[in-house]
């Protein structure tokens, strides 16, 4: 039976008021969702204020749709919006139990004289520390627990994400985006992206090649109240790799328990957060300012999107693609 795929609506808006002005400042966005086998994007716009005296677009090292940007006149604030329009199509994976031995895959990724498969090739890569993931011995403890010898890799991730979930605390005071995964490990305590790298790095600590995932989380407003207008965030999970299902990649998300679907928005996947993060780069001048963030996740089979949303959205070029 073929599945039918839902279609959503994001607006992401980030805005910088600098304090002074910035006399040259150089970005790198990572705002413009993957096209996947599940996900397909009927449109998509990023709209930069003030205009970017220089502007290139691509992909990065990990295959992520990517633009660069840099500003050479003084400003004293900037504006970057982003509007997509997705469909998700179902793909849920089904029949864990069935996914390799641990082991086996642990053994089939070590470093051996026999030339790799080229996906195995791919997945070493996520397979050692990063800046925002270690790999120690406390991590190998924690979750030794869900891999006993023999569990399927897969499932094996699911018992970890559920451990993950049922012993830690989403608390957004704990925690900031430099705080270290042992320390997270150690208070038990903190957000999305915690959670992702701490179950990244329990992965790796065990020989298994793991992703960090950005991306959006369809957010639901209370009964009978509307969609409010920036309500929203961006949300991060985790892919691992299990040959055979899929992609060869099963994505888990341990902030809600659940294996990501049709709610879940994919925009990047890197090693750690520091790979994909929205928005980073370097400015010379300014007072120094936090960013205002606001997203909007809406599905477009709503009978109307938030109250003053169409206000807020960039015209798209007339080349885009219409839904």
């Amino acid at each position: 039976m073929e599945k039918t795929p839902l279609r959503y609506h994001v607006l992401h808006q980030t805005s910088y008021d600098y304090g002074g002005n910035v006399s040259l400042s150089q970005q790198q966005l990572h705002l413009s969702p993957r096209t996947l086998a599940w996900q397909r994007i009927v449109e998509q716009h990023i709209e930069v204020t003030p205009t970017p005296t220089w502007r290139r677009d691509g992909d990065d090292a990990f295959g992520n749709p990517v633009s660069w940007i840099a500003f050479h006149v003084p400003h004293d604030s900037l504006r970057i919006s982003s509007a997509m329009t997705v469909e998700v199509t179902p793909h849920l994976p089904e029949h864990l139990d069935t996914s390799m031995p641990w082991e086996a895959l642990r053994d089939r990724l070590a470093y051996t004289a026999v030339p790799p498969e080229p996906e195995d090739l791919e997945a070493t890569r996520f397979l050692f520390e990063s800046a925002h993931v270690r790999i120690k011995h406390e991590l190998t403890e924690y979750a030794g627990d869900c891999f006993p010898p023999g569990t399927p890799v897969l499932v094996g991730a699911q018992a970890l994400m559920a451990k993950i979930f049922s012993e830690f605390k989403f608390d957004p005071e704990a925690t900031t985006v430099s705080t270290p995964v042992m320390e997270v490990l150690e208070k038990k305590r903190g957000v999305c992206q915690d959670f992702a790298h701490l179950m990244i790095a329990c992965l790796r600590a065990q020989g298994l090649a793991a992703r960090y995932v950005s991306g959006y989380l369809l957010t639901r407003p209370p009964p009978g109240k509307p969609r409010l207008i920036g309500a929203d965030a961006s949300h991060a999970w985790v892919s691992v790799y299990a040959p055979g299902f899929g992609d060869n990649w099963v994505d888990f998300d341990p902030t809600n328990n659940l294996l990501p679907d049709t709610e879940h928005i994919t925009i990047a996947v890197g090693r750690d957060f520091g790979d994909i993060s929205p928005l980073r780069g370097i400015i010379l001048g300014g007072g120094g300012a936090e960013p205002e963030v606001e997203v909007t996740v809406t599905p477009l089979d709503e009978e109307a999107l938030p109250e003053g949303l169409e206000a807020l959205l960039p015209k798209l070029p007339e080349s885009a693609e219409k839904p």
